[in-house]
């Protein structure tokens, strides 16, 4: 943009610096010269304003009064309170900022980026077999039931007989603590009691008067004498047990095991529990140290008979020493078997 320097004379008139140079026509207020057209233009041109001409239009504005009127609010006046509103009586709902993400692209930088919508659930996978399942019932006119196919298990009686000094409580007593359901039947008897027996867990602990009577009575599935003292087992026990859906186990001489034989017949489960050897039986007997040298003997004596009736139980178990727990599984496993017949014991008493 090329401007014209001028310099002023003292009559007013503006003269050039360089007059070898014809100044170029322009007009006052552009930083530029306007060549001329060969063509008129199409409005006649106004002559620009003289300085005089200025001045007085500067000088009509500047004596011109204006005044303005500041009109106060209504809620300004004074002695009229402020309006105050109640706040909601639920705060607003806070919306967190859109997350920013950053583009892929490295000339978009940060952008905003919305949540994407979340994927629509899986199918259930059983939905397809649920219509197939519906659709064979259709197809059968019947519905599938839901009873069990198998026939429900029956309380059982278990007799557990064998020598003296077999570790007949012992294997009774961990098979209480392994199986549920399980009711031991206490014998009653009329034998004093050992140390470290209780009344109405280990037997029940009755004169020689009492058990007559409960003979008498029909109270007792069975008795026995034994080594001069009675022993027998209550009916009504079995019967309220039973009645609870519990499994009854009996322990009994190898005398009481053919009575009960004979009574239950083949109602009832006899298992024989036998030492792995003669030898290790006596060594237990005389480990108790609760019979004289002749009670041991006699004892002796009736093991050896009772072995030979061996054939009139239905299982045989060995409760070796140190090993009960080998026993205990292998009369759970008779237990098992029995409840899975097809033809299973039916118990009437």
């Amino acid at each position: 943009m090329l401007f014209i320097p001028k310099t002023r004379h003292s009559h007013g008139r503006e003269v050039h610096k360089n007059p070898s140079n014809p100044p170029l026509p322009c007009t006052i207020g552009h930083p530029f010269p306007i060549p001329k057209s060969p063509h008129p233009p199409p409005f006649p041109s106004r002559p620009p304003p003289s300085r005089s001409s200025r001045s007085r239009i500067f000088s009509m504005l500047l004596s011109r009064r204006f005044s303005c009127a500041l009109a106060r609010a209504p809620s300004l006046v004074r002695g009229r309170p402020l309006p105050v509103r109640a706040a909601p009586a639920t705060p607003p709902a806070f919306r967190p900022p859109p997350r920013r993400l950053m583009s892929s692209s490295s000339s978009a930088g940060w952008q905003h980026a919305s949540r994407p919508p979340p994927p629509p659930p899986p199918p259930h996978p059983g939905a397809e077999k649920d219509q197939l399942f519906r659709g064979l019932e259709a197809a059968l006119g019947t519905t599938f039931s839901s009873e069990p196919l198998a026939p429900p298990p029956q309380p059982m009686i278990l007799v557990i007989s064998g020598p003296s000094g077999v570790g007949k409580d012992a294997v009774i007593k961990r098979l209480q603590e392994e199986r549920e359901g399980m009711h031991f039947v206490v014998t009653a008897t009329s034998r004093a009691k050992r140390p470290g027996e209780v009344d109405g867990k280990d037997y029940y602990f009755i004169t020689k008067e009492e058990f007559l009577t409960m003979i008498e009575r029909d109270e007792l599935l069975e008795y026995a004498l034994v080594y001069g003292e009675y022993k027998g087992i209550p009916k009504q026990q079995i019967r309220d047990y039973m009645a609870k859906g519990h499994d009854i186990v009996l322990r009994v001489d190898i005398q009481g095991a053919a009575t009960l034989r004979e009574i239950l017949g083949e109602s009832a489960v006899f298992i024989f529990l036998v030492a792995e050897s003669e030898e290790a039986l006596v060594k237990r007997l005389i480990h108790r140290k609760t019979e004289t040298a002749d009670k041991l003997l006699v004892r002796i004596a009736t093991a050896r008979e009772e072995v030979r009736r061996m054939q009139n139980f239905d299982y045989v178990v060995v409760n070796a020493e140190g090993k009960l727990e080998e026993a205990v599984k292998q009369v759970e496993s008779i237990i098992d078997a029995e409840k899975a017949k097809i033809h299973k014991r039916r118990v009437n008493i």
